[in-house]
């Protein structure tokens, strides 16, 4: 238990930036999701509009320090591989 008045501040900020980093984690989460469901449906289009969307969402997270810079190039690298795929497929 914070007992000095800087300690309860402090736990203050971290509550304030522990809900700011969920928020941008889920939105990030969320925008991956709707990436790998279009790659689950099949069609390129969608899947390529969804990862133009997600690819700014998710290297503002990296750049936050949501995670880290290489995981999120990775992600995007990842699931562009998988949308272009989808065209051979096809």
């Amino acid at each position: 238990m914070a007992n000095t008045v800087s300690a309860k501040k402090m736990t203050r900020k971290i509550a304030k930036r522990t809900a700011i980093n969920r928020s941008r984690r889920s939105r990030m989460r969320t925008f991956v999701r709707k990436v790998e469901e279009a790659i689950a449906s099949g069609v390129q289009s969608d899947a390529l509009t969804a990862l133009r969307a997600a690819e700014p969402e998710i290297m503002r997270a990296a750049q936050s320090g949501i995670v880290h810079k290489n995981n999120a190039s990775r992600k995007v690298s990842r699931l562009a591989a998988r949308v272009k795929a989808l065209a051979v497929a096809a």
